[in-house]
């Protein structure tokens, strides 16, 4: 089976840090959660010309020594779902895992941004969310991770990638049908996805089957 190894990145947590303040989302303002202070430090600077700034003002924070037995806790937790998650997106998703192993990085801001390259997939999780909650956020990246290399691809040659992005984040809805016994907690979404979110769990109740789930959303979208 594929595995979670959850890690620890300074460097990482630094640029994630950065670049929450200088990058806007789409479908949520995360910078609204950063301390004022950290925005002040890196807005509208590139990473290099803050990043000493930054590291000293995270100093205390990276050295506390909590970040190490929350890293053992989320993997002790993952672990013992692990299987059976994976397990259940193979079947549901009709694809194999496209990866052995994937990376979650610990940071230190409520944004959590992803890789999907297949050689090296990592994704990161907040410090700052309770265990369940990031058992739940690794469910959804990883379903993003294996959607970017699986059916992305093909989608976006027919609703554009926009629309693809959008199908992609509002799919985690399943996430609530089909797996919310694994970590007990919803998949919220977006407000912006609401009404595809509706569409998707309506379809999925009357046929559990994933391209013929793609094939009524992309005409949803057209």
């Amino acid at each position: 089976m594929p595995r979670i190894i959850f890690k620890f990145d300074k460097e990482k947590d630094l640029f994630n840090i950065w670049e929450t303040c200088n990058k806007k989302s789409r479908w949520f303002d995360h910078q609204k959660f950063v301390p004022s202070v950290l925005v002040e430090i890196c807005k509208g600077k590139k990473f290099e010309e803050c990043k000493n700034e930054l590291e000293k003002y995270r100093k205390k924070m990276h050295t506390s020594g909590f970040i190490e037995p929350f890293i053992k806790a989320l993997q002790k937790s993952w672990d013992k779902i692990n299987d059976e998650y994976f397990k259940r997106l193979d079947k549901i998703m009709k694809t194999k895992i496209c990866f052995k192993e994937v990376t979650a990085y610990i940071t230190t801001v409520t944004r959590c941004p992803y890789e999907h390259n297949r050689e090296n997939p990592w994704f990161m999780v907040s410090f700052f969310r309770d265990v369940l909650h990031i058992l739940a956020v690794c469910g959804h990246e990883i379903m993003h991770i294996q959607f970017h290399n699986t059916y992305w691809k093909e989608i976006e040659k027919k609703i554009g990638k926009e629309k693809t992005a959008d199908l992609k984040e509002a799919l985690t809805v399943l996430l609530n049908l089909e797996f919310r016994d694994l970590w007990f907690v919803d998949d919220l979404g977006y407000e912006s996805h609401k009404e595809l979110r509706k569409f998707i769990e309506k379809e999925w109740k009357k046929e559990k089957d994933f391209e013929v789930l793609l094939k009524k959303c992309v005409n949803f979208l057209l």
